[in-house]
């Protein structure tokens, strides 16, 4: 399949800067890929989508204050995105600047601690932080939140409140899993008091996710690699929900990316893992019933994920209705609902 197959027309007025006043407030566009159906709903409305039994998968993963600032050995100014933490003292990083750093120089970051470019691979530096303090405590005191680099304002305290979900707990992502960014504590309880259980998963969102993909055949595109987490407990809930006739929702397709990931093999098993997965039309899902999540970048993978789950013809029909509805898209924009089509 060619990449020109996912674009779309997208007004930039329907690009949300901010969120709505209230987590709950957003729109959210119902979608049944076994049909093409469409229905214009409100968030507020997601429960009576959901049944005693039903099952959902959050992404519990928290976005960490990844984005740096400082100048080389040699003066030239430098902005550091961490994408990955290693461990205490190491992370790797996109780094931009005038000319790339050499390997053994140095940053100076925030104008308070220094970092030694230990090695490159592919796009990313190796990063040595040469403090006591870990990366992880470094990040919290001296970084700022990497807002998409479709939303244009410099992150605020309300950002820093909106752009992580209520239930996010670790530390890892450098972007939000923003399908959740819709939930807050009372919706959460009004789910469960009627019966829906919740479970969760970790996958550590990266970068990589807002990037476009470059080449025409969509099978010559090299995926982004990112970590994630299934817990015995959650693999026990899917299998319990499955026996009891149930559905399993992913809430986000990063929840969904870490469930398949998974059951590459065959059969869903807990651990960890690193995946570089891309879901494009033809692929077969194996845990996944109905999908949450937001409205994606034109010729992005997610966009392929998505079409895969619900059929393309599918989501391009939703989508063009979404623009003409005048939806909000991407992070802080409204929501889908979509059922699998059916095979």
């Amino acid at each position: 399949m060619k990449t020109q197959d996912f674009d779309f027309y997208l007004p930039s007025p329907l690009i949300a800067q901010h969120p709505t006043q209230e987590r709950t407030a957003s729109r959210m566009l119902c979608l049944d890929g076994s049909d093409g159906t469409l229905a214009d709903k409100m968030f507020l409305d997601f429960p009576d989508a959901c049944k005693p039994g039903d099952l959902l998968i959050f992404n519990d993963t928290r976005v960490i204050k990844a984005r740096l600032f400082g100048h080389k050995e040699s003066g030239g100014n430098v902005e550091v995105l961490i994408e990955r933490v290693i461990n205490a003292q190491t992370a790797y990083a996109h780094v931009r600047a005038s000319r790339s750093p050499k390997i053994g120089s140095r940053m100076r970051l925030s104008d308070a601690f220094d970092v030694e470019v230990a090695a490159r691979h592919d796009d990313l530096f190796e990063l040595h932080f040469l403090s006591d303090v870990s990366v992880f405590d470094l990040l919290e005191q001296y970084g700022a939140l990497p807002l998409p680099p479709y939303i244009t304002h410099a992150a605020t305290d309300d950002d820093e409140e909106r752009y992580q979900t209520v239930f996010a707990k670790n530390l890892g992502a450098v972007a939000a899993p923003t399908a959740g960014l819709h939930f807050n504590e009372a919706l959460l309880e009004q789910l469960q008091q009627k019966g829906v259980n919740i479970a969760y998963v970790t996958l550590h969102v990266g970068a990589g996710t807002f990037q476009p993909v470059r080449v025409d055949n969509i099978a010559e595109h090299k995926m982004h690699s990112e970590l994630f987490s299934i817990p015995q407990s959650t693999v026990d809930s899917i299998n319990e929900t499955r026996r009891n006739g149930g559905k399993v929702t992913a809430i986000g397709t990063t929840a969904l990316r870490a469930l398949e990931s998974a059951a590459r093999h065959g059969e869903l098993k807990a651990g960890d893992g690193d995946t570089d997965i891309f879901i494009t039309p033809g692929y077969r899902f194996k845990v996944v019933d109905r999908l949450f999540t937001n409205f994606h970048l034109p010729k992005s993978t997610l966009l392929m994920l998505v079409s895969a789950f619900a059929g393309i013809g599918h989501i391009k029909k939703a989508y063009a209705h979404a623009v003409e509805q005048e939806y909000r898209f991407f992070s802080y924009g409204d929501a889908m609902l979509i059922e699998k089509q059916q095979r």
